[in-house]
């Protein structure tokens, strides 16, 4: 049976291409033939932020790409989007894209943390975690091995982050490696 729509396969081939060179790629295609009028949706993501006009030019291009597409001949809706936040993070760029994020891990010994995203490099994450309950405690960067995770999830913000806590994630991680490098 034909629906007149392309293949999950073939939207990513023909699309690939075009997401990379806006610095995206394609982590997901769903095509719903039983909905009227069928969709599409695309899943991308990349190292930047899909904000709103990085989607409208993306499903422009998409949309072009498939119009022109010889054996698509239903209507279709087309869905650019990212992730979203209930996506659990599970390889090392979703880490990587998740920088300055708040998680929480579940770990393989059967703990739970609870911290900010920091670089991740290789096989392991920067988590800046608080050790303690009380004001008096300081951030602390620790290193998280990803073979030590079970299940990661990001966790939404309805305030902003302490800037302690924001600048050892984002900005002085790098410090602070070199500083363990050179064993200070």
């Amino acid at each position: 049976m034909t629906t007149g729509l392309p293949s999950q396969t073939q939207v990513t081939e023909l699309l690939g291409a075009e997401f990379a060179r806006a610095g995206f790629e394609i982590e997901e295609v769903v095509i719903d033939s039983r909905a009227r009028p069928p969709r599409i949706m695309v899943i991308a993501d990349g190292d930047t932020a899909l904000d709103l006009d990085a989607v409208a030019a993306l499903s422009r291009s998409a949309s072009d790409l498939l119009d022109g597409l010889d054996d698509v001949q239903d209507d279709y809706v087309l869905e650019v989007s990212s992730p979203g936040v209930d996506r659990p993070l599970t390889t090392e760029k979703h880490f990587r894209r998740a920088r300055g994020r708040k998680v929480e891990l579940d770990m393989t010994d059967g703990s739970r943390l609870t911290g900010r995203v920091g670089e991740t490099r290789g096989d392991t994450v920067a988590l800046v975690v608080r050790p303690g309950r009380g004001p008096n405690q300081k951030w602390e960067l620790r290193e998280i091995p990803l073979t030590g995770i079970i299940k990661a999830v990001v966790q939404v913000e309805f305030s902003p982050p302490p800037e302690a806590e924001l600048e050892l994630a984002t900005g002085a991680i790098e410090s602070h490696a070199r500083r363990m490098e050179a064993g200070e």
